[in-house]
């Protein structure tokens, strides 16, 4: 078996949503119809354009995220993982993750999409609380969640479920009771995310007006230690800022990104970030970057639904920007990916990726002031961030990487 973390993973966007989350910046639109087939034909169509370009590639991982993918036709998911496997080898172990919403049309197709290849799926609950959830903007609520969570459980080999914390006026006492009432429903791996406030959302508007008030530093960061003491105790501690799992039980999919894997994305937004010759000649050899015949490529597709589906019918691809990353830059992706993790980046990637090892690729003294700081950790060819770190992650970043 291949690894999970030398994989190669696939992604697959759908933009729409029942509704809009006034936290949400992703790539999501709300429309009162889909066409379908179109979109089925249409999602084929890129997927072959993809995998005309990446060459022999062995898939650990396979992720449908949004909008909401539980919205999704089962029979669509079905028709992109038989064409998933038809373009390159698949792993034994292949881990098939879909996002879903606890409402009861979504719950409703569990079983189709378990049948369509789903074994691990990955819930929006968000929140145990009903009044947390209609600040939220979510379609459901508490009892729909817990119902949702417990569903899963007993139809997918493998289940996580996210919650967002920091909300405005949240006591450390009723975050405490809510993990502890998750960690009643949870397996082994949950995802915890920090309430922020993003440029372009409904709660910026707000914030900026000053109708929306939350926590402050200190809150936010009393919240935090709370969030790790308990996951913590529970054997569920922090492998990423974020996300919690027992040892062995990270989702693969979001390791291929953090430890900077070669990965596709399909569907409007979608990104990639892929190792190969140039695909503007069609040329798909893969290899090492210090060889010089092949060179790492950032590509993303274009963001509008609309736009994208035309242009993947007139062409066969939805591509908007493709670059190719110079060794700056994926220096700096390396590591704004990899010290997410608690594991941190082993020397040999970035030397695979840059040609240099951590004294030629950071300034010394500022690489040492990071580390006499206790914000960053060196030993035995890996640089990791400490929890203090990881708590600043920006700011460290910002002065490693000036």
């Amino acid at each position: 078996m291949t690894k999970p973390e030398n994989g190669f993973g696939v992604y697959v966007h759908w933009p729409f949503c029942l509704s809009k989350c006034p936290y949400c910046d992703f790539n999501s639109h709300v429309r009162d119809s889909v066409d379908e087939d179109r979109w089925r034909a249409a999602l084929l169509r890129e997927l072959d354009s993809v995998a005309e370009n990446t060459g022999p590639r062995h898939v650990t991982s396979v992720f449908f995220g949004g909008g909401t993918p539980s919205l999704m036709p089962p029979s669509i998911v079905a028709a992109l993982l038989d064409r998933i496997g038809e373009h390159w080898s698949v792993d034994q172990n292949i881990e098939i993750t879909l996002e879903a919403n606890p409402t009861s049309v979504e719950r409703d197709r569990f079983q189709a999409f378990r049948t369509a290849g789903i074994n691990r799926a990955s819930l929006g609950a968000q929140a145990l609380d009903d009044r947390a959830l209609k600040f939220l903007g979510r379609e459901h609520g508490a009892a729909d969640a817990r119902a949702a969570i417990n569903l899963a459980a007993r139809i997918f080999p493998r289940y996580s479920f996210d919650l967002i914390y920091a909300r405005p006026e949240q006591t450390i006492a009723a975050w405490r009771d809510e993990l502890r009432d998750a960690l009643a429903m949870a397996g082994d791996h949950l995802s915890v995310y920090q309430l922020t406030i993003e440029p372009g959302t409904v709660f910026h508007t707000k914030w900026r007006r000053g109708d929306l008030a939350v926590p402050d530093a200190d809150d936010t960061a009393g919240l935090y230690e709370v969030t790790q003491e308990i996951l913590d105790d529970a054997g569920l501690p922090a492998y990423e800022i974020s996300n919690h799992a027992a040892p062995g039980a990270a989702g693969r999919h979001n390791l291929v990104y953090w430890r900077y894997r070669d990965y596709v994305g399909i569907g409007p937004g979608a990104h990639s970030r892929l190792t190969l010759g140039d695909p503007r000649t069609g040329d798909s050899r893969t290899g090492d970057s210090r060889t010089g015949d092949s060179r790492k490529w950032a590509i993303s597709r274009l963001r509008n639904p609309d736009s994208w589906l035309d242009q993947v019918e007139k062409t066969g691809s939805g591509i908007d920007v493709r670059e190719a990353l110079d060794v700056d830059q994926r220096r700096a992706e390396v590591m704004l990916m990899g010290l997410r993790l608690a594991e941190g980046v082993p020397e040999t990637r970035l030397r695979t990726e840059t040609g240099q090892g951590f004294d030629a690729a950071f300034d010394p003294a500022r690489l040492t002031a990071l580390v006499d700081e206790g914000l960053l950790r060196l030993d035995n060819d890996r640089l990791t961030a400490t929890a203090t770190g990881r708590q600043r992650l920006n700011a460290v970043l910002d002065y490693l990487l000036p």
